[in-house]
């Protein structure tokens, strides 16, 4: 203690505790990569308070648009798997690797990203180029829409997956249509009322807020 002069365990009984200053809390390296017309947003929120984040437009973003490269840990084996997320992989070097991303040090905002579970849902292709991974849009991104990706046709082919066609009006596809997965409802985490669309959730008024 500095005022009393002695070396103490603990706090001074005659002067009292210290003032605490904690260190401002600095946003994690892959949401610091965030480009500034998006936004994470908490979509659930499960035990040991885990957050399942979505990544959405705030203004329209339009088709063509790339992003990347897609930044993680080049590893032999995958140690960090989510199932809302693409499983990447690369060829370098000679060499097969994953895109590991097993905190959000090790990577950018393209972690967040979900994976496209039909046609509809789909807003982004991933594919490989000189060793690295890209997403880029297939259509335009309205805002408030989220960004959710699967492989290109021949990165589907490298990972041994099924390939997502995004069919527009003025393209013949030859090749049967995937079939639809019923999508998932949004739910109010205050409720728990199911919405059928994002818009719904964003417009319901919950009796429960201002308990919350």
């Amino acid at each position: 203690c500095e005022d009393c002069g002695k070396s103490l365990v603990g706090e001074c009984k005659l002067h009292g505790p210290l003032i605490r200053a904690k260190d401002r809390v600095i946003p994690s390296r892959a949401r610091l990569t965030l480009p500034h017309y998006l936004t994470l947003r908490v979509l659930e929120l499960r035990a040991g308070n885990q957050q399942i984040l979505g990544v959405f437009a705030k203004k329209v973003i339009q088709k063509r648009t790339q992003f990347g490269p897609y930044v993680g840990q080049l590893s032999t084996k995958l140690t960090h798997y989510d199932e809302s997320r693409l499983v990447l992989q690369v060829l370098k070097d000679g060499g097969t690797y994953f895109l590991d991303t097993p905190n959000e040090d090790c990577g950018n905002w393209m972690m967040f990203v979900r994976l496209a579970r039909n046609q509809e849902e789909q807003t982004l292709v991933a594919y490989q180029h000189c060793g690295e991974v890209y997403f880029t849009t297939v259509k335009p991104i309205e805002p408030h829409t989220e960004l959710k990706v699967w492989y290109a046709a021949d990165y589907a082919k490298f990972m041994e997956a099924s390939a997502i066609f995004i069919k527009e009006e003025s393209d013949v596809c030859a090749l049967p249509p995937v079939a639809k997965e019923p999508i998932d409802p949004w739910i109010c985490s205050s409720c728990r009322n199911t919405f059928a669309t994002f818009a719904l959730l964003e417009s319901h008024q919950c009796i429960h807020k201002d308990r919350v």
